[in-house]
């Protein structure tokens, strides 16, 4: 059931858990449609999801009610960030392991030349470096991990959690990437530094650095697999 607002449209109601889930969800049917497509037509499905995906975070908005900035938790979630990008790449290349399945891994260097190099770069940067960080983070951590200690999840102060929503959490976000061993330890990160801190903001930053790293990493040496 939804609520009237005084435009005439309607917003989801106010215990709705549908704008908890539904981007994300989006944004894996989408990513699996987009997997079975040619590579040429890659760029321009990954811009329509990614509008598609924002405008899905933009009206299913109230949880972005949560990420309150804390510009004093700025530099060391930045600093988390990088050191977990540096420990992505470093364990994924050095321990072998089954990964599950894989990336689109699109090569973006093909693009070079034609209008869509610019517009693709910039699309695939914000989607990397902003829109899934706060995706991601507004699900596994803000909603899952409380929902699955108490139901009634909004009267939990942020990054509380139970051992056991913090076990299921971390086995849904690892089976969600391919390099899962690296996403375990990542989702472990961030779910203790949103303990320590109280802060969906923190998460999100230390999320979006360790992507914007890894997303540098894959241009300077074209390590297109992450993509």
């Amino acid at each position: 059931m939804t609520a009237a607002r005084a435009d005439g449209a309607h917003a989801p109601a106010a215990g709705s858990l549908t704008p908890y889930w539904a981007p994300l969800v989006l944004f894996g049917v989408l990513t699996f449609a987009e997997s079975q497509l040619i590579a040429a037509d890659f760029p321009k499905a990954y811009i329509a999801k990614t509008i598609i995906v924002t405008a899905a975070l933009l009206f299913y908005r109230a949880p972005l009610a949560e990420i309150r900035v804390r510009a004093g938790l700025i530099v060391p979630s930045m600093a988390i960030g990088l050191l977990l990008c540096v420990a992505w790449i470093a364990i994924d290349r050095l321990i072998p392991y089954p990964h599950l399945g894989s990336r689109t891994a699109f090569d973006p260097t093909s693009l070079k030349g034609t209008g869509w190099w610019a517009p693709f770069l910039a699309t695939r940067l914000y989607g990397l470096v902003v829109m899934v960080p706060v995706m991601e983070e507004i699900f596994w951590r803000s909603f899952l991990l409380r929902y699955l200690t108490k139901p009634d999840f909004r009267q939990l102060p942020m990054g509380t959690f139970s051992t056991t929503a913090l076990w299921v959490m971390v086995a849904g976000f690892a089976l969600s990437h391919p390099e899962w061993l690296v996403a375990a330890i990542a989702s472990l990160v961030f779910a203790f530094w949103l303990r320590r801190t109280g802060s969906l903001f923190a998460a999100i930053v230390t999320h979006a650095t360790t992507n914007a790293a890894l997303g540098a990493y894959v241009l300077a040496t074209g390590a297109w697999q992450y993509w």
